[in-house]
């Protein structure tokens, strides 16, 4: 037994979370395979299964929808899921109540919150700002909220933001982690920045959010979306949200204004009026199905604290490092994700020239991690499951796969 094997049990006999990973549908070790056991380690991609998942959902479709059907919206509280869902993700990402609903897709809610911000800043503003290095779809939508609203949209690096910013800019659209490399961005300097030139500040959390502390009513941020399928295992097209800062909610115009954030939603007004609050998130009829499992999903976060999280992320993400440093040839891999903490989210990203070659092997292998073109290899670590062991294994399989 080596001796970062024996660190890696030590470290998870002293770890705080590891009770709460039996709460997790996952691969189990066999004593005379442990090598070929799965490791999962894309949980910055898909969650995994939280075991009471699948009985709250039986119950949802046998109860709720085939014995109460329609009754359901008033018994069974599903009116209310959006806001009541979001006041659950709201501590994750340090936010008060009441400023978070739930529902839509990410790509739904960049949109709502990039327009809104647009039409805040006033017409005098006629330039938005967007990460260069941003998750494709975001870009797409910023160049759509660009033309929509007439404004020039301008793609610059986070670190190139401070210098960038005007009395042109209106909005700025930007990623709390770089889903590539890892790179976590400083949120509050960059918020700040943005709110000294008469910006808003519209954040992407997808992640972060389940992973670290984002503080969004600390540092003043204005509006920020996220999903909920990653860190904070709501299952696949699980609904994203919204966070609209409660001294902005009345000025809040969502571009997609629908019948579901209608003052009177069952009034069936020919003209709309908004709901007051983070209600004018909404649009259309709430996806209950997926939006009941993700409120399954995040009753595990009564039992673990972001803080912990974070630092649970922090030993993972530094012990594979040194695993990895050990395990393999120099030079044969390099790391692009951030050494220092403040700078790092909970995913490690590795490059190497033959990156996609090497994903497959590991995969059949049973090391779950995924690959970004060109050459990247990505390790997402999810504390709520993950384990030390698991992450020492992982690195060894990887090790072994280049050699």
């Amino acid at each position: 037994m080596s001796e970062l094997t024996v660190r890696a049990e030590k470290l998870d006999a002293a770890d705080e979370l590891a009770p709460l990973r039996s709460r997790f549908v996952l691969d189990t070790v066999s004593d005379h395979a442990a090598d070929a056991a799965g490791v999962y380690l894309d949980g910055n991609s898909l969650g995994a299964l939280p075991a009471n998942v699948p009985a709250r959902i039986e119950d949802v479709v046998r109860r709720q929808w085939g014995e109460l059907r329609i009754r359901s919206w008033d018994e069974s509280g599903w009116w209310t899921a959006p806001e009541r869902i979001g006041d659950r993700i709201a501590p994750l990402v340090g936010a008060a109540p009441g400023q978070i609903v739930v529902g839509d897709s990410t790509s739904v809610n960049v949109f709502k919150a990039l327009v809104a911000a647009v039409r805040m800043a006033g017409p005098a503003r006629d330039e938005i700002l967007v990460d260069a290095t941003t998750f494709p779809t975001d870009g797409y939508i910023a160049e759509s909220a660009a033309r929509m609203t007439g404004r020039t949209l301008r793609p610059v690096t986070p670190s190139e933001v401070p210098s960038a910013l005007s009395d042109r800019t209106a909005a700025v659209l930007l990623n709390h982690v770089d889903y590539r490399s890892g790179r976590l961005h400083d949120l509050p300097s960059l918020t700040a920045a943005i709110h000294a030139s008469g910006a808003l500040a519209v954040w992407d959390l997808c992640h972060s959010a389940g992973a670290l502390p984002v503080g969004l009513d600390e540092h003043g941020v204005d509006l920020a979306v996220g999903c909920t399928y990653k860190y904070l295992n709501g299952g696949p097209g699980s609904p994203a949200y919204l966070y609209v800062r409660r001294d902005l909610q009345d000025r809040f115009d969502s571009p997609l204004p629908g019948w579901n954030s209608h003052a009177e939603p069952f009034g069936m007004s020919q003209s709309y009026a908004p709901a007051p609050g983070a209600l004018r998130g909404r649009v259309g009829t709430p996806d209950i199905l997926s939006m009941l499992a993700l409120e399954a999903a995040l009753e595990i976060w009564d039992d673990a604290s972001v803080a912990a999280v974070r630092a649970k992320s922090l030993a993972l993400t530094d012990f594979f490092l040194e695993c990895v440093t050990a395990y393999t040839e120099p030079g044969r891999i390099t790391s692009v994700t951030p050494d220092a903490h403040e700078e790092r989210g909970s995913q490690i990203a590795l490059r190497c020239p033959d990156a996609g070659d090497v994903m497959k092997r590991l995969i059949d292998r049973g090391v779950v991690g995924d690959f970004r073109n060109p050459d990247v290899l990505r390790f997402g670590f999810s504390p709520l499951y993950v384990s030390f062991a698991e992450t020492e294994r992982a690195a060894r399989v990887l090790g072994e796969v280049l050699g």
